[in-house]
């Protein structure tokens, strides 16, 4: 066995309403003054009720930022520390999706002063300690709970990473009543992205290693088996809580096993046309899968089983690949999201342009199976087109 090193969080609580344990949790880690950071709707929908009448209880003093915008600025970021800074937080929860959780890793950093954002871009750059962090998350898709990575748009149409172990978490709660008023189709692109995540994870050219593998393995069960009932049964708790739980463990294998080419051909999507990144990926994934195949079909033939249980799959490795990618076509048309990028109302002409941006995400491509050069990106576009 290659010598390996796994990170992750140290504490996770899972179960129906344990976000009203979030007051004691946040005694646990000596918060007295919490800065809750979340969106508008979380607000709307009052999904904080419960974890705010946990700190009141806990007599824990607490503000709201609640500005974050999906794929959030570096404005966003900004504005979070100067109103932590204002409050005098000694603690940040993230809650909500994956870009409130985003910024909450940030701030918990950038609050102290020491380093600015643009000190901290890219990999192991940051020098300063953070405050402690819980996160809630009220999707289950980025897994942004669990990893160390956090996504900012840094212009028009491009976005860069804070990739440090220091924006792990202390503690996560995964209260699947928080994701029961999910729409449909937010449900279905954020449950592919999760299951993009565990199958780059597994098939990561850089990294992999028999935890993360692990963990992509039980992840894509839990989401394979939960997924279409999730979307077409909002309700169902049971489907709710595997779809929150395989989110989580998928965060936890990419974390340590990077994603690689879907990403890097998914980023420009959502940086140009604003197309949510769940789905983005889901456009992309059968055909890199399928570019992917003649190099990783027995790493994807190992695993098919478990996102297609009830398939008689054949000996060949390759085939297997070819009705993976098949599959998640399939999938994608019932759960109700588009499938091509025509039905995005992408123009043709704009795909050059688009593998030009897929070749700026080094940090992801080197760690897809295959190689891939500016010529087969434009060949996947072409293909999802």
């Amino acid at each position: 066995m290659s010598n390996f090193v796994f990170s992750t969080v140290s504490d996770v609580v899972v179960g129906a309403d344990t976000s009203n344990q979030l007051g004691k949790m946040a005694i646990e880690l000596g918060i007295k003054r919490a800065l809750i950071v979340t969106d508008p709707r979380i607000i709307q929908l009052g999904l904080l009720d419960s974890a705010i009448k946990s700190l009141d209880t806990h007599k824990i003093e607490y503000s709201i930022y609640s500005d974050v915008i999906a794929d959030p600025p570096e404005r966003v970021v900004v504005d979070a520390v100067i109103a932590a800074q204002a409050f005098g937080c000694d603690g940040v929860v993230g809650f909500g999706g994956g870009s409130s959780m985003d910024v909450a890793k940030l701030l918990a950093v950038l609050i102290t002063g020491e380093q600015a954002l643009s000190d901290i871009y890219g990999v192991d750059q940051i020098t300063s300690p953070r405050l402690p962090l819980i996160q809630v998350p009220t999707t289950a898709g980025t897994g942004s709970e669990a990893t160390m990575v956090s996504i900012i748009t840094t212009g028009e149409t491009t976005k860069a990473g804070v990739v440090s172990r220091t924006l792990l978490a202390d503690k996560i709660i995964l209260d699947a009543t928080l994701t029961v008023g999910l729409p449909a189709h937010v449900t279905a692109a954020t449950g592919i992205d999760a299951m993009v995540h565990a199958i780059e994870a597994y098939t990561s050219k850089r990294l992999k290693n028999p935890l993360s593998d692990m963990l992509a393995r039980e992840a894509l069960r839990l989401l394979s088996g939960s997924i279409v009932t999730a979307v077409k049964q909002g309700g169902n708790l049971e489907a709710r809580a595997d779809m929150l739980l395989g989110a989580m463990l998928a965060g936890q294998a990419f974390a340590n096993a990077p994603v690689a080419a879907v990403h890097a051909l998914a980023y420009p999507l959502g940086g140009n046309y604003h197309i949510p990144h769940g789905l983005s990926n889901s456009l992309v994934l059968p055909h890199v899968l399928r570019f992917n195949g003649p190099v990783a079909s027995d790493l994807y033939a190992e695993i098919a089983p478990l996102i297609m249980p009830n398939q008689i799959l054949p000996e060949d490795t390759v085939a297997t690949t070819e009705m993976l990618a098949d599959h998640f076509l399939s999938l994608a048309a019932d759960l109700g999201l588009q499938t091509t990028l025509r039905e995005m109302n992408i123009p043709e002409g704009d795909l050059p342009k688009l593998a030009e941006d897929s070749m700026l995400q080094q940090r992801l491509l080197i760690n897809n199976p295959r190689e891939l050069d500016l010529e087969d990106a434009l060949g996947i576009y072409q293909q999802a087109y």
